[in-house]
C-alpha cells in the first residue's frame, strides 16, 4: 500500500532533511500548496514534516484554474485521491479537481473545468535534470527525488490545500 508500506520517515523539523529509516514510520495527513511562494508542505497531525522549494506549477501560475487549457494550478483545498505508476512522468500522485463548484463553474460558461491534475516528477524522457521555470499544463512538478518522498509519506485520501 502506497504511502505506509515501507514508509520512509521524514524528519519532523520542516527545513530538516529527510531521514530514510525503517523505525517508527508515519505518513503526511495534510498538504500544503502556496504557489506565491513556490512551497509544498508535508504536515502530520498539524506538524510540519517538509518543506519543499521551487516547486513548478501550469505555465500560467497566477490565477486558479477554470477551464480546460488554461494551463493555470487549480486553488482550493482537494484530496490526494491516488497514486500512478504509469505516468508519462516519474511517478504521480492525482489530485481531485475537479470539484462539484469547479464544475458548475465552468459549465455555467460552457466550458470544460479540465482535469488530470497531479504533483509529478519530471518527464520520463528526461533522463537526467530537472525542466526549466513553469512548464506543467496546470499539475505541480517536483524533482524526482522530490516525488519519491511524497509517494511514500502521502497515502490516498490526504488533504490538499493550494493557496494562491
Amino acid at each position: 500500500m502506497r504511502g505506509m508500506a515501507g514508509l520512509a520517515a521524514l524528519s519532523l523539523a520542516a527545513s530538516a532533511p529527510a531521514a530514510y529509516t525503517q523505525a517508527a514510520p508515519y505518513y503526511a495527513d495534510f498538504v500544503v500548496v502556496d504557489k506565491a511562494a513556490r512551497t509544498l508542505t508535508l504536515y502530520h497531525r498539524g506538524t510540519a514534516l517538509k518543506t519543499y522549494n521551487g516547486i513548478q506549477l501550469g505555465d500560467a501560475p497566477v490565477g486558479t484554474k477554470r477551464f480546460q487549457g488554461d494551463e493555470r494550478t487549480p486553488e482550493g483545498r482537494y484530496t490526494i485521491d491516488y497514486g500512478n505508476l504509469s505516468s508519462a512522468y516519474h511517478l504521480s500522485l492525482h489530485i481531485s479537481y475537479p470539484d462539484t463548484a469547479d464544475r458548475a463553474y465552468a459549465a455555467a460558461r460552457g466550458r470544460s473545468p479540465g482535469g488530470e491534475i497531479f504533483i509529478h516528477g519530471q518527464p520520463n524522457a528526461l533522463r537526467v535534470g530537472r525542466m526549466t521555470g513553469d512548464w506543467t499544463d496546470g499539475c505541480i512538478a517536483l524533482s524526482n527525488a522530490e516525488i519519491e518522498e511524497l509517494w511514500n509519506a502521502v497515502p490516498d485520501g490526504a488533504e490538499i490545500l493550494i493557496r494562491p
